[in-house]
């Protein structure tokens, strides 16, 4: 089954360009490497009154931050350890590696390795449901 990196990043509002730029270059080596998919994005619909926990606090997002949520998709955990190697060897990521130009703190960001347990294919790849044939007309 497929595996999944996944990021929680609070990333000040004014560096959101500095940061996309970033991850756009961050992006190109890990698909050049093999991953499948990669993907950020910024929080646009994160207050719900109802809920007990939020992304702001699980962050302790401060005044001023953005919530970045992305993740990056492999074949398995397997593909994922070669991708990454492959990775961290690469030449343009040790460019963005200079912590002392990011756009984020690193130390506040959340990551983690997922096993995709549920894996559903974009609409447009999914079979549509069976057309129910008409019903006879008696006459």
């Amino acid at each position: 089954m497929a595996y999944a990196d996944g990021f929680l990043i609070p990333v000040p509002t004014k560096n959101l360009a500095a940061y996309r730029k970033m991850s756009q270059k961050a992006g190109e080596v890990w698909m050049d490497h093999g991953a499948l998919d990669y993907k950020e994005c910024v929080g646009d619909d994160l207050s719900h009154q109802s809920m007990t926990a939020s992304f702001e606090k699980t962050l302790g997002l401060k005044r001023g931050e953005s919530v970045v949520f992305s993740w990056i998709l492999y074949k398995d955990r397997a593909h994922r350890d070669r991708v990454n190697k492959k990775v961290m060897a690469d030449p343009r990521l040790a460019e963005m590696m200079n912590m002392k130009n990011s756009p984020f703190d690193p130390k506040r960001m959340n990551y983690g390795g997922f096993d995709v347990i549920v894996d559903m294919a974009p609409a447009k790849a999914r079979k549509a449901p069976p057309k129910k044939k008409a019903a006879k007309k008696s006459r």
